[in-house]
């Protein structure tokens, strides 16, 4: 049973249900797609291949791949495929197969119209990784991440952005159509990557699926259709709500910057600045909860392994987690941290002599920090920290947290004293003077600024508020909006 399971999510197994296959199908002939070729790359038992060929009866040719034998002799055994002589079957791994042979062989001098329909599997290497799964495709940096960008996670991937983006490959330059379910992320993902190496495309468009009732999963998903020519570079992508809605928004890009609503961005671009003066920060990342986070508790400090500690104040700051932020727990915290430097890179060693209780704590936790799993702690000072610097020790602090979906800032002093610090899920600007970060708040809490930001932000995303996103609004531009005309004679901040 176990094995069984493991299998099911190695290969993605989740049979796409025939009432959403036929509403594909049904809005592919409504927007007037009309191929004459049709390939299903992971056609399981075949849903799609037998709407599609229903629903285009002038294809002449469909064909469906799939791995599992168990699927291929369900499709063999039944009636309906063998009643349509235009569907073929062959059983390959979607990673070894000769995809460019077959749509080369396919296609008559590149007159055909190709249609690749399907659903790729909805899980990522790390996943299959967990599972020991080798559903993957060979071991390359296909997204070119390097550096910080792979320490912290950016190389893992979706398999299907691996799989979609072999498709395109395959359909550049050819009168195509894709027409594919994955996340929405994924969606989004590959158009990023269409547009950054300068490839061919129509037009896109997605169209939102309830991922929830047709495969019980908590996940934003989509169809992601793309027309292909042999010249045009369209990047921009037009966003429905479901597959039977007509209204939409469009995505693009201006500068290179994604734009979540071009319409909506266009009416407060003399607000964009990709270069701004005030810069926001991350929080605090020390990738060890259990020594490095406290709780007081009846005047004691308690860590995440439940013993009292007794450490110097020196090096004890209150704690706001993302979650504080976003719930508006702001004006207490019974949570403290351990922070270790004031800057980046400073060493540690001074922590002996100045507050020898904690460095003793440190050193008999030290099994604990020293097997941190990010490089970024490799290279640096033993019981090191990162996302530290002098804007963390500031008396006010305009705070939200990226991971909730909602433009939440709140207006944060100190605690019991001292300067608030936050994890590394809150962004932050960082102020000594308290009535510039009040009239800073006041701007940001704008109709204007919430606009700007919301035209930006993909909340589908984990983690949709991100730093690059918050410092591309110029604060001086809209102050001189006439939202709060005397704040310009205030910045920049330093």
């Amino acid at each position: 049973m176990i094995e069984s399971s493991k299998s099911k999510v190695e290969y993605g197994d989740f049979q796409t249900p025939p009432e959403l296959v036929e509403k594909i199908c049904h809005k592919l002939v409504k927007i007037g797609v009309s191929p004459d070729i049709i390939i299903e790359p992971t056609c399981g038992v075949g849903n799609f291949l037998l709407a599609a060929a229903h629903s285009f009866p002038l294809a002449h040719r469909i064909v469906g791949v799939e791995i599992n034998p168990d699927y291929l002799q369900i499709i063999r055994n039944n009636q309906q495929f063998l009643q349509d002589q235009r569907i073929e079957i062959q059983q390959g791994n979607f990673f070894e197969f000769d995809w460019s042979s077959l749509i080369h062989k396919s296609i008559d001098q590149g007159k055909d119209n190709i249609l690749c329909l399907g659903n790729f599997p909805w899980i990522t290497n790390s996943q299959q990784g967990t599972i020991n799964g080798r559903n993957l495709p060979r071991k390359t940096n296909f997204q070119n991440h390097n550096g910080l960008d792979a320490i912290t996670g950016k190389s893992n991937f979706d398999i299907s952005e691996w799989m979609l983006i072999e498709s395109v490959q395959w359909l550049q330059n050819h009168p195509a159509c894709l027409a594919m379910l994955c996340k929405t992320s994924v969606a989004r993902k590959l158009l990023n990557y269409i547009r950054s190496k300068n490839l061919t495309i129509a037009y896109s468009a997605t169209y939102q699926i309830d991922a929830k009732k047709y495969f019980d999963a908590t996940v934003d998903a989509c169809l992601l259709l793309c027309q292909f020519d042999s010249s045009s570079q369209n990047y921009f992508c037009d966003v429905f709500h479901s597959l039977s809605t007509d209204t939409f928004y469009r995505t693009g890009y201006y500068n290179g910057i994604p734009v979540r609503d071009m319409d909506s961005f266009r009416k407060l671009k003399d607000l964009h600045n990709p270069n701004p003066d005030v810069k926001w920060r991350s929080g605090i990342k020390h990738d060890c909860a259990s020594v490095m986070e406290l709780r007081k508790v009846n005047h004691q400090l308690i860590n995440g392994l439940n013993e009292v500690v007794d450490l110097e104040e020196r090096y004890l700051f209150p704690l706001l987690k993302g979650s504080d932020v976003a719930q508006n727990r702001i004006n207490r915290a019974d949570r403290y941290i351990l922070v270790t430097q004031q800057y980046i890179g400073e060493s540690t060693a001074d922590l002996q002599h100045l507050a020898p209780k904690t460095w003793n704590y440190l050193i008999n936790h030290s099994k604990y920090l020293d097997n941190r799993k990010s490089k970024i702690y490799s290279k640096g000072d033993r019981f090191a920290i990162f996302g530290v610097g002098s804007y963390s020790f500031a008396s006010w602090k305009i705070a939200i947290c990226g991971l909730y979906k909602k433009l939440d800032f709140r207006l944060i002093g100190k605690i019991n004293n001292k300067p608030t610090v936050f994890d590394d899920t809150v962004y932050f600007l960082n102020f000594e003077d308290e009535t510039l970060a009040q009239k800073t708040f006041t701007l940001l809490t704008s109709p204007r600024a919430l606009d700007f930001y919301s035209s930006l932000i993909f909340w589908d995303e984990k983690r949709p508020i991100k730093s690059s996103i918050l410092n591309q609004l110029d604060l001086i531009a809209l102050a001189e909006r006439d939202v709060i005309p005397e704040l310009t004679t205030d910045y920049p901040l330093g």
